[in-house]
């Protein structure tokens, strides 16, 4: 499976925010897409995951066969909002989650009680999700990433309200969810812990892109591109 860009381009607003950006990424891969407010992060992220219809170019999924027929059925969008009811309690909201993203062919993905204790809330999911600290809806909101497997997981600034320690947690499953063969696509200003993660530099309207592995570029690195 590999989740493919080419020359895609986004606006806001009826404006572009980026031109042309290129990438394919294989299953285990992760891209980490920084720049300044304003470059197009967001809006990358959005146009992946067919919130945002594309300006230009087009994103498709490579091999993903019945099961994933497009990115959007392969992906869970992690963005600045938590996506969970304030009046429902915490497990209600996995809950739904979980119920909702049921897929037979997909297989099923943590518990409710599992998925609080990988992010170490178990014990406070019947408490309504609006009596929860920044950081625990972070973690809850994290938690719903779990309770329905996706391959691709595209992620706006992740840790946003995280302590160092749910950070580094935060880092752990990341990494198990490549070691799994899942792809990650996040827009951040902080390093998330993901090494050897490929990265893209967007500036506003002028993206460094890294090269997809089947251009004839692409054993040469791209500007702001790490390395393997």
């Amino acid at each position: 499976m590999r989740l493919m860009a080419e020359k895609l381009s986004g606006e806001r607003g009826g404006e572009p925010v980026f031109l042309d950006v290129d990438f394919a990424l294989r299953e285990g891969e992760a891209l980490i897409v920084t720049g300044p407010n304003g470059s197009g992060k967001s809006t990358l992220l959005r146009v992946l995951g067919g919130l945002l219809p594309p300006a230009g170019g087009r994103v498709w999924l490579d091999g993903g066969g019945e099961t994933f027929p497009s990115v959007a059925s392969a992906s869970h969008y992690l963005g600045h909002h938590n996506a969970l009811k304030p009046a429902l309690t915490v497990a209600e909201n996995l809950g739904f989650w979980r119920d909702f993203g049921a897929d037979a062919q997909v297989g099923a993905g943590l518990s409710v009680q599992e998925a609080l204790a990988a992010v170490e809330l178990a014990g406070i999911g019947h408490l309504p999700f609006g009596y929860l600290s920044t950081g625990q809806k972070r973690r809850a909101a994290i938690a719903r990433l779990l309770v329905s497997p996706r391959p691709i997981w595209l992620l706006d600034e992740p840790t946003s309200g995280l302590d160092k320690a749910s950070e580094e947690r935060f880092a752990r499953l990341m990494r198990r969810h490549c070691e799994a063969g899942g792809i990650i696509v996040a827009a951040t200003h902080l390093p998330l812990g993901l090494e050897g993660a490929r990265a893209l530099s967007m500036d506003a309207g002028s993206p460094s892109r890294p090269p997809s592995p089947s251009d004839p570029s692409a054993n040469r690195p791209a500007a702001g591109e790490a390395s393997h």
